[in-house]
């Protein structure tokens, strides 16, 4: 059999034969896809209408609240169409667009953490350069490698894994992951996979790398500060960004580095639960919890919308 055979549909894994079950999926899934998008388009509203905030770290911060939306856009919507219509196809193209767009999301989230460091660094142990290095337009340029790269990074792997022959169109997972496309090859994907995996984790642990270094750079001028105010409040701005990256890391760990084998495992979905949506998802109360700005500026913006709402009913 060849790719033509599959060349109209995938099957993607239904959470349960019961109408009952599929319907409790939808609800959890809406859940957690509103919770989502009202965190993150908090904290981009509040940034947007906060002059104090247009500053380079809620510039990124902004970056990372819309490539959070576009990771759980690409995925989560049509689980959830599915769990509600009683179906489970998706089209070929579909297929396509969904790796795409989550590999170019996702990939831009650690992307944007690693420039995010890099603020860090600089506001940290060069204040005094601070405007003249992360001034607009180099954060702009920034922002625009890290979104050429991660397209780069997604055209590979769309290229890699559509490039095989595939012998079934069942997909043992509730998105089309390449993991589990890959197990319905019937060609032989070693060198594709290799290829893959050691391009994807050659630009994961060199931004890992940076960011430890960094951070060690960054701790060891914390340190030098004589005066303990002082250090908490360098390190208030960077604990909120070294949780995210360590939610990052634990998750995208839990998901690819474990061991894989040709079966299909209920943990596989949970794994997959949990980098693809729970990030996304928590990113904005992390932010937000540690952070008197941004605490600030969506108490203003909520006070705001509250005020514009009474005046539009009475």
């Amino acid at each position: 059999m060849t790719n033509q055979t599959f060349r109209s549909t995938f099957l993607l894994l239904s959470f349960s034969a019961v109408q009952e079950l599929q319907i409790l999926h939808f609800v959890v899934f809406l859940v957690f896809y509103l919770i989502t998008m009202t965190g993150n388009l908090l904290i981009i509203a509040a940034i947007i209408f906060d002059h104090h905030l247009h500053t380079p770290m809620y510039f990124f911060l902004i970056n990372l609240a819309v490539m959070d939306l576009g990771t759980v856009s690409a995925i989560v919507p049509k689980s959830m169409i599915n769990s509600l219509t009683n179906t489970s196809s998706i089209s070929y193209s579909g297929c396509v667009a969904q790796v795409f767009f989550f590999f170019f999301f996702a990939s831009s989230d650690f992307a944007l953490l690693t420039a995010m460091s890099y603020d860090r660094y600089v506001a940290i142990c060069n204040p005094l350069q601070y405007d003249r290095i992360m001034h607009k337009t180099a954060c702009i340029q920034i922002a625009v490698i890290a979104w050429i790269v991660s397209l780069l990074y997604a055209s590979l792997q769309i290229g890699g894994t559509f490039a095989i022959t595939f012998c079934s169109n069942i997909v043992h997972q509730f998105f089309c992951d390449i993991p589990a496309l890959l197990k319905l090859s019937c060609s032989d994907i070693y060198l594709v996979e290799v290829g893959i995996l050691a391009f994807g984790c050659s630009l994961a642990v060199g931004c890992f790398i940076y960011i430890i270094t960094t951070y060690m750079h960054i701790f060891s001028t914390v340190l030098k500060i004589s005066s303990t105010h002082g250090q908490k409040k360098a390190l208030s701005t960077c604990f909120p960004h070294l949780a995210v990256v360590s939610l990052y890391i634990c998750t995208g760990l839990f998901a690819y580095v474990r061991p894989h084998n040709d079966t299909f495992s209920d943990m596989d979905v949970v794994f997959a639960v949990i980098y693809t949506i729970i990030p996304p998802m928590i990113n904005p109360f992390i932010y937000s919890m540690r952070n008197k700005d941004i605490k600030n500026a969506l108490w203003r913006l909520l006070d705001f919308l509250s005020t514009s709402f009474s005046i539009l009913c009475f």
